[in-house]
């Protein structure tokens, strides 16, 4: 397959227009167009499993952090980014990152964590602003179905757990057309007035393209009216970490000693125990300080995440109970989800799950 065609499914697991701004992920290594025959999936692509890869012939490294966060000004080997890139470009090795797109995924980090530990329920913890799309069009009776199938097949009308969402209007269009048009109804430089639909259904930001492509696919008019917005709408389906419920609540000791066992924890840094009960849990992947008032704002009774500073663990305030279970801990299952993925996608190659342990952290 061409490297192209899998970063296509690798978007459809995760949309890089889901990812922060401050992230960098997608292609970072390699040509689009370069034939791929083998897949490593990872953690990070450190030098270790670039060494894994080509041992185990493959031309394509899909990892979770970005080797590449910042820019390089120059590339020479004095550290282990640097000498990554360097042997991944020696040895023709695409690297492909994935990091906040999956973060963000309803299915992906948050949603793994919390399968891992039994919570169901989940919901999104910070839905992401500015993905939720509006489309208004105009048609006339006979091409509204037409359209509307259309801009569904396409992704257009979900919100939710609901799909084939629309609204529809009845009113009365008007135009003249002019020298050069080939109009479907109506006389050159006559007005001419019909009665149409006002068809407005949501989408997803990211495929605004394809809902575009549909529309003038299925419209019957040459010159297509229609109007696109972006909403303010909370995105159930996107956004960082998650909450989810426990069956059977626990006690606060009962649920992290669980926590330490389901993501093979070294050892775990927690504030205060509030005497109560576990029963809904906020989950973020990775370094979660900032997300400490949304936990408490969704009222959790526990938070698990990673990288919190000491003065983190003030801001529980006798509200919450914060737990830092390890950054490379909270993520762990990443990859495995990665490959489960891909191979259900791409059957005539091998997809590989890295040996490599990249985690940096030791414990006594």
């Amino acid at each position: 397959m061409k490297l192209s065609e899998i970063a296509g499914i690798l978007e459809e697991m995760s949309p890089l227009a889901h990812a922060e701004d401050y992230d960098n992920v997608g292609l970072l290594v390699g040509n689009p167009q370069a034939d791929i025959h083998g897949i490593l999936v990872c953690h990070d692509a450190l030098e270790s499993v670039i060494d894994e890869a080509i041992t185990k012939n493959c031309n394509m490294i899909v990892c979770f952090h970005p080797i590449l966060f910042s820019g390089l000004k120059k590339i020479t080997g004095k550290n282990y980014v640097e000498r990554s890139v360097i042997i991944a470009i020696k040895n023709d090795i695409a690297i492909y990152a994935i990091h906040t797109a999956l973060d963000n995924d309803k299915n992906g980090v948050n949603k793994i964590m919390c399968d891992a530990l039994g919570l169901t329920d989940t919901k999104i913890l910070i839905p992401k602003k500015n993905t939720v799309g509006k489309l208004v069009t105009f048609t006339v009776h006979e091409n509204a179905n037409a359209v509307r199938k259309a801009l569904f097949a396409a992704g257009a009308g979900s919100i939710g757990n609901y799909d084939q969402c629309s609204f529809v209007t009845e009113g009365v269009g008007s135009y003249r057309p002019g020298a050069g048009a080939a109009p479907v109804i109506g006389k050159l430089n006559e007005r001419t007035e019909a009665a149409e639909q006002k068809i407005e259904v949501t989408y997803n930001k990211h495929e605004e393209s394809k809902i575009l492509k549909a529309l003038f696919d299925a419209h019957i008019y040459e010159e297509v009216a229609y109007e696109t917005y972006t909403l303010n709408n909370t995105n159930q389906n996107v956004g960082l970490g998650m909450t989810g419920i426990l069956k059977n609540p626990v006690s606060e000791l009962e649920f992290l000693e669980l926590v330490k066992d389901k993501m093979q924890c070294g050892g775990i840094r927690h504030s205060a125990f509030l005497d109560k009960k576990v029963s809904k849990v906020a989950v973020l992947g990775g370094s979660g300080a900032s997300a400490i008032s949304n936990a408490i704002a969704a009222q959790a009774d526990i938070f698990i995440t990673a990288d919190l500073k000491y003065h983190n663990f003030y801001e529980a305030e006798n509200k919450i109970v914060l737990a830092d279970i390890g950054h490379f801990e909270s993520e762990r299952y990443t990859k495995n989800y990665i490959v489960d993925f891909l191979r259900k996608k791409i059957l005539n190659f091998a997809i590989i799950l890295s040996e490599e342990n990249t985690n940096p952290v030791k414990y006594l």
